[in-house]
């Protein structure tokens, strides 16, 4: 299950990025973090740039609504989704069902 903290200025949660892979995408869960595969390398900052350029799409949020706050030189960082300026119960909880939508729907067995 995806770990999400709630900070005083938003909501944290673990990344396990794989960088230079052949596509941007989703992967699923990896233990409490979420797996996504980028196509950037891990040099001159270029994969955390393209994780949040990409989580920002995914998120439906501004670039600068997201930030890296643990993991900058590794492939498992804590990612911080800001709150809104209308810090409201509502918001929180919007934002936290955005961050559940990431996942992988499970398939269902026959």
């Amino acid at each position: 299950m995806l770990k999400i903290l709630e900070k005083s200025d938003g909501l944290a949660f673990k990344l396990v990025i794989q960088p230079r892979s052949s596509t941007n995408k989703l992967v699923g869960l990896l233990g409490d973090a979420l797996k996504i595969k980028l196509t950037a390398p891990p040099v001159d900052n270029a994969a955390n740039k393209q994780c949040i350029a990409f989580l920002a799409g995914c998120l439906k949020v501004p670039k600068a609504r997201l930030a890296i706050l643990t993991g900058h030189s590794g492939k498992t960082k804590q990612v911080l989704l800001r709150y809104p300026k209308s810090k409201t119960a509502e918001n929180k909880e919007r934002m936290r069902q955005k961050i559940l939508l990431l996942l992988p729907k499970e398939k269902k067995r026959s």
